[in-house]
């Protein structure tokens, strides 16, 4: 009798080892997420001549502001993401700032993707995705350079930026800025771009119809969003002030619920991408955030 609890207890001894032995090998695979680094570049800059576009009341009203207009580069081991393309780069070529027709905005850029991307050692063809937070010309400008990555890209923005009332409108460089892009991956919500949860794209409609944020996991750093254009402005976010030229009011109210809801169930660093003390606080290609 007593040889066999004996055997028993051995039993149950070795199958609790190997329990715990594989809970940790678990815990391990968890805590070891994959390496992801968060590259950052400058794609001009935006001088807002007319601060009081961005709220639907007088609160700017004959304020002026610079905006940063940044583009990065995700680096995952399952490959590379592109996130926004800076203002068009024929600016780049220009002998000054530029103020387009009705002198809401003065713009320039100083340099090309192709220059920068030789930075971190990568040329356009090492960039396997290409996301824009939306399609306006601050946010798109070197997007048909990109035409071997695959866009990323909710249906909603696809259909409006390729519909008729675009490509033969007014606003036809807005559809020439991607009109290049054939490799298309059109999303509906949110998209889990490696499948590990590190690099997520999150549908934020409103801003535009298909206006979306960013978020990354850094192993260091920790949790990253990028916000778009779903603020422009640290008062914007405080004070969930809508610009007066948005698609949708609604839409963008309900979104910047969405996304707080988000960033505080991940605990997530928030970065406006447009404001320039945000932007100055990233480390700047070749250096990352990790």
């Amino acid at each position: 009798m007593k040889r066999v609890l004996y055997i028993g207890l051995i039993a149950v001894l070795a199958f609790s080892c190997k329990e715990t032995k594989k809970e940790a090998v678990e815990m391990v695979a968890e805590v070891q997420k994959p390496e992801v680094k968060l590259y950052t570049f400058s794609g001009g800059t935006v001088g807002v001549n007319n601060l009081e576009l961005f709220s639907q009341d007088t609160t700017y009203q004959g304020q002026t502001k610079e905006f940063a207009d940044p583009f990065y580069v995700i680096s995952h081991p399952k490959g590379n993401l592109m996130w926004d393309a800076g203002l068009p780069e024929a600016l780049v070529a220009a002998p000054g700032p530029f103020t387009p027709e009705g002198g809401a905005f003065t713009v320039s850029r100083k340099d090309s993707v192709l220059n920068q991307l030789k930075v971190i050692g990568m040329t356009p063809e090492d960039i396997d995705f290409l996301a824009l937070s939306h399609t306006h010309f601050d946010h798109s400008g070197h997007a048909n350079v990109m035409h071997k990555s695959t866009w990323l890209v909710q249906a909603a923005e696809y259909g409006m930026i390729t519909s008729d009332e675009i490509k033969n409108g007014e606003n036809a460089g807005l559809y020439d800025a991607i009109k290049q892009l054939e490799n298309v991956k059109k999303l509906n919500g949110d998209y889990d771009v490696f499948g590990d949860g590190t690099v997520v794209i999150k549908s934020m409609p409103g801003h535009t119809p298909g206006h979306q944020v960013l978020y990354v996991e850094l192993a260091n750093h920790g949790p990253v969003l990028l916000t778009g254009d779903l603020y422009h402005l640290y008062e914007n976010r405080e004070f969930k002030r809508v610009p007066s030229f948005n698609y949708n009011v609604e839409e963008t109210l309900s979104s910047m619920d969405a996304f707080e809801a988000f960033a505080k169930e991940k605990n997530a660093k928030v970065y406006l991408q447009h404001q320039k003390e945000d932007f100055n606080k990233m480390p700047k290609a070749p250096e990352y955030l990790k």
